[in-house]
């Protein structure tokens, strides 16, 4: 098992008080897996990713356990992750195109980020350099500046630098954002190459882009309001989802072919709870057109099938 995640929980605080973005989530994914995450904005899947890897100033740990490889993971210590991050666990930064510092060359980006986690560069440039060309980038962009290349060739970079030190896990955070659709489905192409290559050994994709996940990934998990709300293969929930809401989620998208002057498309009802006072039970129950009397009270996250599993009360378990 790469990854176990045993009820996770890390807040926002706020003048208001705590944003509940991640609630107890408990997954596993396994090696070679590449899992999708996926949701409306603002259902904490980014604030789960980041939650792996690194605590920013905002974000407080309430509790719950991460391990990888079997090795408990001190996400609430960032001085002792800063041993993990990179070499064990690395993250594709949600704002990828403008992680990258204007003022310094590539090369120079290269060097101070691996001098930081204690690894000398000579040692690794020269597979850097060979990386590189597998993407379809020359060396010579370690000599250019951010500025001088394409968003495309931005996100590559990214891509190979965050993964150079072949970690456990890659999380990738809305990586095809802000990318047109050729350069998409290229950058989609290019996180399964890095797993069959063995430069990751699994890869959380965090997007809100369904068809990007329907390309790529091995299982897809769904958000709603900060709890999961299904997990299983791609194949299961495209074609068979279990959970309202991923179900809703699916019917909102544009089917190919289908003009909107024959069939419309049609959205949730409704909008997600306030994560600052959530209410109590199914998150998703105010806008859940199955909700009834016991969904005021919250549903586990059970399987219902061989590898499936729902946190809806309509949805019997194993």
């Amino acid at each position: 098992m790469s990854l176990r995640v045993d009820g996770l929980t890390v807040y926002y605080q706020s003048l208001r008080g705590d944003v509940k973005a991640v609630d107890g989530a408990t997954f596993d994914v396994a090696d070679g897996e590449i899992m999708g995450l996926a949701g409306e904005s603002g259902c904490g899947k980014s604030t789960l990713g980041k939650g792996l890897i690194r605590l920013d100033a905002r974000m407080r740990y309430v509790g719950g356990r991460v391990e990888l490889d079997g090795h408990e993971l001190p996400i609430a210590d960032d001085a002792r992750m800063n041993q993990y991050r990179l070499k064990e666990v690395s993250l594709i930064p949600q704002y990828a195109l403008s992680a990258l510092n204007p003022t310094r060359k590539i090369g120079r980006m290269a060097t101070d980020l691996l001098h930081a986690r204690g690894v000398d560069p000579h040692t690794v440039l020269p597979e850097l350099r060979r990386r590189l060309h597998l993407v379809g980038l020359s060396e010579d962009v370690l000599d250019r500046y951010p500025m001088e290349l394409s968003g495309g060739m931005k996100q590559r970079v990214v891509m190979v630098l965050s993964s150079v030190l072949d970690p456990s896990l890659l999380i990738a955070d809305e990586v095809t954002s802000a990318l047109d659709v050729s350069t998409q489905k290229a950058v989609a192409r290019l996180l399964v190459e890095f797993r069959d290559r063995g430069f990751v050994k699994s890869i959380i994709v965090i997007t809100h882009d369904l068809s990007v996940l329907a390309q790529i990934a091995d299982t897809v998990m769904v958000m709603y309001a900060g709890k999961l709300a299904e997990k299983a293969s791609t194949h299961a929930i495209v074609g068979a989802p279990q959970h309202p809401y991923t179900r809703m989620l699916l019917a909102a998208l544009p089917e190919v072919g289908v003009r909107f002057a024959d069939r419309r498309l049609a959205g949730i009802p409704g909008r997600p709870p306030s994560l600052l006072n959530p209410p109590a039970g199914c998150r998703f129950r105010e806008r859940c057109p199955l909700a009834e009397a016991r969904c005021a009270n919250e549903p586990p996250f059970v399987e219902v099938g061989p590898g499936q599993q729902v946190a809806c009360w309509k949805v019997p378990a194993c």
